[in-house]
């Protein structure tokens, strides 16, 4: 299994992230939105998973910032995409990949201590 977690290192989701991973043994890929940038195949694979509504975060001082005209595109999957090139930190976070000994992906949103104990059962 290959563990692959996206985010920002000082966001308080994404350590919740991490250190739940640290703590149950399950080595992992980190990659900072930040430093590393994020593209475009790497958004098409966590929308093979993962609604666009669902992604992008509405919640968030990125999404507030952004002006209205900006926001307006945001009404399906290639706005929601655009937006995210554009802004990695309106990516809801952490985004979370696993790759199974077949090559076959799943992607995840967010943490929670119940949905990482679902992935890793």
């Amino acid at each position: 299994m290959q563990i692959t977690l996206y985010g920002i290192p000082n966001c308080d989701q994404v350590k919740k992230a991490r250190t739940w991973l640290d703590a149950h043994g399950k080595p992992y890929a980190f990659h900072d939105f930040k430093k590393a940038g994020i593209n475009r195949s790497m958004i098409d694979g966590w929308l093979s998973d993962l609604a666009w509504d669902v992604l992008l975060n509405r919640k968030g001082t990125t999404w507030r910032a952004l002006p209205d005209e900006r926001k307006a595109v945001a009404v399906d999957a290639v706005g929601a995409a655009a937006l995210m090139l554009e802004s990695p930190s309106i990516v809801k976070r952490p985004v979370l990949c696993v790759r199974d000994a077949g090559g076959a992906q799943r992607h995840f949103t967010g943490f929670s201590d119940e949905l990482y104990r679902q992935i890793f059962q």
